[in-house]
C-alpha cells in the first residue's frame, strides 16, 4: 500500500506542503528515507490542527470567536460523523497505510530503528483514533482480503500495538539507524525508544481502570527510560504557504483563507487569573485593550448585541514556527505522579512538581511555585491526587497538546462540572458579561449545548466518520454521545 499526498523531493521543505498532491513515485521505488516524512507531516497536519482544535474546545480551553461560526458545533459539544471524516481517512490511509508499507520494507531490510520508528507512530496513531471513536478496524484493516474490516474495541486495539511496539523494541537497538525524520532528525533508535516507552506509559495509564497492568507499568516505571525534552516536530516549519505550523496555518497564517475562529475560555482563563500563572501569556495573546479575557462556549457573541467585538477576546499564541506536540516531559511526569499516588504516596509528590516545572519550561516561564507552593491553589494533597492531577495537567496540555487534555479530563473526571452554566457569565440578548462568579477549576455548561449530553457533560467520543461506515458494512452501533470511553471506570 502507498499512499502519498506531499512533494517527496530531496529538499526537506518539499515534503512540508501538505496541500501538494503530485503523481506519486511507484511503489517500488519507494524507500521510508522518502516516505517517512511525508507521513509525519500528513499525521501532524492531522493531529496538529483539527484534534487541536476540536479538543481546545471540549476542554473548554477554546470559545468561538466573536460573529464566528465555524466552530460552534465544537463550542456546543458536538461532533457530527461528516466533520471528522477527513481526519479519518488522512490518519487511515496516508498515516496508517504509508507506515504499514515502511515497517514491510524495513523488516524485510531488518532496518529494525526504522522499524521501530514506523511502529511507534502506527501505535501512537491507533490511540488517537481509539480515543476519538473506541472502536476501529485494527486487526483485519488494510488488508485486501477484507474489504469491509471488523471494528475491533478499543481496549484489543490498545493491547494490540502495546505488543507491537514490545515486539520492536526486541529487535532495535539504542544504537540502530533510523530514516529520515522530522521528530529526531540527527538520532538514532535511542530517542525513538524513550518515545516508545512514554507512549506505553500513556496507554497502561489510561487502560488501567479496566485491564490489569500493574506489573507492566511497575517494570517500565523501573526501567525509567523516557523522554528528556518534549517530543514534537519542531525547527522545521517555514513562514510560508503549506510549510507552517498546520493550525497556524488554518486559524492564523494569511497564506490562503484563514479560519480566525478560537478566542480563549473563561474557564482556563479564571483558573489562571486565579493564582496569577505566568503561562497564560505564554500560551495566548492579550487581546486588543490589553487584557487577559476568556469568552463563553456555546454562543458566537453576536456583534449586534454587545460591544465585545473579536477584539475583545484573546487569541492563541500559535506562530508560524510553533511546535506541534507529541508528547511532554509534563504528560509523562504528571503519569509518573498518579502512579506513585496509587503505589509510593511519598514519592508522588516529587513527580508532581516536577510536571509543573516541566510545563513552565516549555512554556518559557518561571513562577511554578504559585501554583504548587506553600499554600497555592493546587498545592499536592494525596487525598485529592486526581483533581489536583486532573486541573494542572488540564493546565498544561492547554498550551501543547489540547486533544490529549480532553482526552484525560474524560479518563480522570477533571477538572469536573460545577453546575454553573454559561449564561451565568454571559446574556445573550443584552450582551452583559460579567464572570466574577466563576468556580476556578471547573468546567461549566455552555450557554447552548448538546442536546443528547444535556448539562455539566461533555462529548465522550465520535459517531462514526462517514468515510468509514458509509464504506464498511461492518460499522458497529453508535453508543451515543454521552457513553464513557472503554478506559473510564
Amino acid at each position: 500500500m502507498l499512499i502519498l499526498a506531499v512533494g517527496l523531493m530531496t529538499s526537506c521543505q518539499d515534503y512540508l506542503d501538505i496541500n501538494k498532491s503530485p503523481n506519486s513515485p511507484s511503489a517500488e521505488n519507494m524507500t521510508p528515507d522518502m516516505m517517512f516524512p511525508a507521513v509525519e507531516m500528513n499525521l501532524a497536519a492531522s493531529y496538529g490542527d483539527f484534534l487541536r482544535i476540536v479538543g481546545g474546545y471540549y476542554s473548554q480551553h477554546y470559545s468561538q470567536l466573536t460573529g464566528t461560526s465555524n466552530y460552534l458545533d465544537y463550542s456546543q459539544f458536538n461532533m457530527s460523523a461528516t466533520r471528522s471524516s477527513g481526519t479519518y481517512t488522512q490518519l487511515n490511509t496516508r498515516v496508517l497505510g504509508n507506515l504499514k508499507t515502511i515497517r514491510d520494507y524495513a523488516a524485510a531490510n531488518e532496518e529494525w530503528g526504522t522499524y521501530l520508528a514506523a511502529t511507534v507512530l502506527r501505535a501512537f496513531t491507533y490511540q488517537v483514533l481509539v480515543d476519538c471513536y473506541e472502536q476501529v478496524p485494527y486487526t483485519e484493516a488494510m488488508n485486501t482480503a477484507y474489504p469491509s474490516p471488523k471494528y475491533d474495541d478499543g481496549l484489543t486495539v490498545y493491547q494490540g500495538v502495546i505488543a507491537e511496539i514490545d515486539d520492536a523494541l526486541a529487535k532495535a537497538s539504542e544504537s540502530d539507524l533510523v530514516c529520515s525524520n522530522f521528530l529526531f532528525p540527527s538520532a538514532g533508535a535511542q530517542e525513538w525508544v524513550r518515545f516508545a516507552n512514554a507512549l506505553k506509559l500513556k496507554m497502561y495509564m489510561r487502560i488501567s481502570g479496566v485491564a490489569d497492568v500493574q506489573s507492566a507499568v511497575d517494570a517500565l516505571v523501573a526501567e525509567g527510560n523516557f523522554p528528556t525534552s518534549d517530543v514534537a516536530w519542531m525547527g522545521c516549519w517555514t513562514d510560508e504557504g503549506g510549510k507552517a505550523n498546520p493550525y497556524f496555518s488554518e486559524e492564523f497564517g494569511s497564506y490562503t483563507s484563514v479560519q480566525k475562529n478560537v478566542s480563549l475560555n473563561l474557564a482556563l482563563q479564571g483558573t489562571m487569573a486565579s493564582y496569577n500563572d505566568a503561562r497564560l501569556a505564554a500560551f495566548f495573546d492579550p487581546s486588543s485593550n490589553g487584557n487577559y479575557t476568556g469568552a463563553i462556549s456555546g454562543t458566537n457573541f453576536s456583534v449586534s448585541a454587545s460591544d465585545h467585538g473579536a477584539g475583545y477576546w484573546c487569541r492563541p499564541a500559535v506562530r508560524f514556527n510553533s511546535p506541534v506536540y507529541l508528547i511532554t516531559v509534563s504528560e509523562v511526569e504528571f503519569f509518573l505522579a498518579e502512579y506513585y499516588a496509587k503505589k509510593d504516596p511519598s514519592k508522588a509528590e516529587a513527580h508532581y512538581k516536577a510536571a509543573v516545572d516541566a510545563s513552565f519550561a516549555s512554556a518559557g516561564v518561571t513562577g511554578a511555585d504559585a501554583v504548587y507552593g506553600s499554600g497555592a491553589a493546587y498545592a499536592w494533597d494525596a487525598s485529592a491526587y486526581k483533581e489536583v492531577i486532573g486541573v494542572q495537567k488540564w493546565v498544561a496540555l492547554s498550551g501543547t497538546n489540547n486533544f490529549e487534555a480532553w482526552c484525560e479530563l474524560r479518563r480522570l473526571g477533571y477538572p469536573a462540572f460545577s453546575g454553573q452554566k454559561g449564561d451565568d457569565f454571559y446574556n445573550v440578548q443584552s450582551g452583559d458579561y460579567d464572570a466574577t462568579t466563576y468556580i476556578p477549576g471547573t468546567l461549566y455548561t455552555p450557554i447552548t449545548v448538546n442536546a443528547i449530553l444535556g448539562a455539566g457533560k461533555v462529548l465522550q467520543r465520535f459517531p462514526f466518520a462517514d468515510s468509514s461506515s458509509s464504506r464498511n458494512e461492518n460499522v458497529p452501533e453508535y453508543k451515543g454521545d454521552g457513553a464513557p470511553m472503554f478506559w473510564v471506570k
